[in-house]
């Protein structure tokens, strides 16, 4: 069975901790058949205090290199990037994504928008059931600004902020009244061409995207990636075999994974 964990950081992301030649023993070791380093590259900062409008890519490009010398021959190995908030500058967006070498990108909101304070959802503070929905509405906004953009192949984590409000804090918090706003989002990529991804947060979150996926199936939707979004070799993979699972259940019948910023199909 052909498996393909699309989403993963190396040392190259500010919250990584290992090299990329030691992702891709990980991947090795627990029998992926792809792995997908997606950096990160962010338009704000963790504080939300810096605009950021240039990204260096020699230092990835160099590790890149290292790990496919070392490991090509064993498994799968395209080059990602995780791309956060690209429509606030569209021309460095450009200038970021014309790397030749760049298969795959994925479209990110991490943050607030500027005008409220441009936070991370890691570092915000929520604590009250309203602080929770506040945040949500905001980050709904901005998702649908980067769906209707181009500077994407999938969409990251739909459900992003849930894992620090549902996983600290402990509201039941629920995306339900966002349901118009999200059909609307997907629609966009679909009608774009491009897809969304299942995020397993290392197996964490799994039926939680049974209605987005519902939504998404709804909207026509059919290029889906599934990434673990680990950040050193040990969660490398899970949750992955579960998503596809869930994926055939709900009848969708591939998955995908890029090269050269185009989807190839895996049948479920």
């Amino acid at each position: 069975m052909f498996i393909a964990d699309s989403h993963t950081h190396s040392i190259c992301s500010p919250d990584g901790v290992v090299p990329m030649t030691e992702m891709a023993k990980g991947a090795v070791r627990a029998g992926i058949s792809s792995l997908c380093i997606t950096d990160h590259c962010d338009f704000l900062s963790l504080d939300g205090m810096e605009r950021i409008t240039n990204y260096d890519w020699m230092p990835l490009l160099a590790q890149y290199q290292e790990m496919r010398s070392q490991w090509g021959s064993h498994i799968d190995l395209p080059l990602g990037l995780e791309f956060g908030m690209g429509f606030l500058d569209p021309q460095a967006a450009e200038t970021v994504l014309a790397l030749p070498e760049l298969d795959f990108v994925i479209g990110s909101v991490h943050n607030l928008s500027e005008e409220a304070g441009g936070k991370d959802f890691y570092c915000v503070s929520y604590e009250t059931e309203a602080d929770c929905y506040l945040a949500l509405d905001n980050y709904f906004s901005s998702m649908e600004r980067l769906a209707e953009g181009k500077f994407y192949d999938v969409l990251g984590h739909i459900i992003y902020p849930l894992r620090y409000m549902n996983g600290n804090y402990q509201y039941p918090i629920s995306l339900w009244k966002y349901t118009d706003q999200i059909r609307v989002i997907l629609k966009k990529a679909v009608e774009s061409g491009r897809g969304m991804e299942v995020n397993t947060w290392k197996g964490k979150t799994l039926n939680e995207w049974i209605p987005v996926l519902q939504l998404y199936k709804e909207c026509g939707g059919e290029i889906i990636t599934v990434g673990s979004d680990a950040h050193d070799p040990e969660p490398i993979g899970r949750g992955v075999k579960h998503a596809y699972a869930m994926l055939s259940d709900l009848g969708f019948r591939y998955v995908a994974n890029y090269h050269e910023r185009k989807p190839q199909f895996w049948k479920l």
